[in-house]
């Protein structure tokens, strides 16, 4: 596979990947990112745990679906994140649950 061709079809992945979440974002109560990922959820829990001489956050995710164009299933019932970055929860409201007209790519 050449490098455009390569780049073709990771395009098509990523245009893929962003129609999923259009279609399946509206099923979800939580936003969640981290430093290497970026999830859905419908339900969370942030622990801040204490180590030595820093401490470490512990992320409980249920019912999530996983932002990541190579995983071939995205909906996981259960995904435990350690992390010594920061982490951002959000809570959906309904509103925001519907992407703006001018953000689809189904014209």
């Amino acid at each position: 596979m050449d490098p455009e061709q390569f780049d073709d079809y990771e395009r098509e992945l990523e245009l893929a990947l962003f129609r999923e979440y259009r279609d399946v974002v509206s099923q979800f109560r939580y936003v969640v990112e981290t430093e290497r990922r970026f999830y859905l959820a419908n339900r969370v829990e942030l622990t801040r745990r204490d180590a030595e001489h820093d401490f470490y956050f512990e992320l409980e995710l249920e019912d999530v679906w996983v932002w990541d164009i190579y995983r071939t299933h995205r909906f996981v019932r259960n995904v435990r994140v350690l992390t010594f970055k920061d982490v951002n929860v959000e809570e959906l409201q309904d509103a925001e649950l519907e992407l703006p007209s001018e953000l689809s790519i189904d014209k």
